[in-house]
């Protein structure tokens, strides 16, 4: 599955917009300037965003054919950053992923599956 990054957000306040960015740099425990959460990283399907009132407050939108859920127990690689899938996000489409090793993702970085 060949996916590329479309899109990248941070979420510093709860409840507040998001930051839209260009390039992002992924710690431990997630984007930098993100809030902390229950998982460092939600990433997301491009087709999950499109034509919703409440779009998913994910950090990464990935452009890939199919959904993210088969990625769940999978490690891969966004950028320069190691991320392993841990599972199926629960009241919002996407998935929740640890950071395996911290690096830098960009919009239009591939994501491979490793």
């Amino acid at each position: 599955m060949t996916m590329h990054v479309a899109h990248l957000s941070i979420y510093p306040d709860k409840g507040a917009p998001g930051v839209g960015l260009s390039t992002a740099t992924v710690e431990p425990d997630g984007l930098t300037g993100d809030r902390r959460k229950k998982a460092a990283v939600h990433l997301v399907c491009l087709k999950d965003t499109a034509d919703r009132d409440d779009p998913p407050r994910a950090n990464i939108v990935l452009d890939a054919p199919d959904d993210l859920v088969s990625l769940v127990g999978a490690r891969v690689t966004i950028g320069t950053a190691l991320l392993e899938v841990t599972r199926q996000a629960g009241n919002c489409p996407g998935v929740y992923a640890e950071v395996i090793e911290p690096g830098q993702v960009s919009v239009g970085d591939e994501a491979r599956r490793v």
